[in-house]
């Protein structure tokens, strides 16, 4: 029978504009006891990892001091991209292949420690493919067609501060 009991732990306001999601795979391999006794008491795991990376802008942190008029130009400064979410899709996630040692029933938490490392390495897919400039990008092109369609003409992007 199933404990009915649930408890919310946090609730949390969002406001996010996300602008792009990148989905990828990667295999990633452990080892673990892989000297000369590998065959006696060494774990190895195969794992095919599908994950996703969704970068935008955490739209809370625009300020009234970052949106300004001047001579009929609407000036926006952005906060900087960043990246919203990273996750494996368990889903689609899978041991390809697992192989024990003859003398051992392999280490209970390789598995979880492999997915830590594969979301890990999503995450270095993307950003290494340019995920936050391809998010502020897109961010742009969205919020300028936000603008002209609230009637501004002609919207400038400032930089971010550093």
């Amino acid at each position: 029978i199933p404990d009915p009991v649930t408890i919310i732990n946090e609730v949390q306001s969002l406001a996010r504009l996300e602008t792009v999601r990148y989905t990828v795979e990667k295999v990633v391999t452990a080892e673990v006891n892989q000297g000369v006794l590998g065959p006696l008491f060494g774990d190895r795991l195969l794992f095919v990892a599908h994950g996703y990376v969704i970068a935008g802008i955490d739209m809370s942190k625009i300020k009234p001091e970052d949106l300004w008029l001047a001579g009929g130009v609407l000036n926006v400064r952005l906060p900087a991209t960043e990246i919203l979410v990273a996750s494996l899709d368990n889903d689609k996630s899978y041991v390809y292949d697992r192989e024990t040692g003859l003398f051992t029933q392999g280490d209970p938490t390789l598995e979880t420690q492999v997915r830590q490392v594969a979301e890990q390495e999503i995450l270095k897919v993307a950003i290494a493919e340019r995920v936050l400039y391809q998010a502020t990008t897109n961010a742009k092109t969205y919020l300028l067609w936000f603008f002209e369609t609230l009637g501004y003409k002609q919207v400038i992007f400032i930089a971010p501060a550093p």
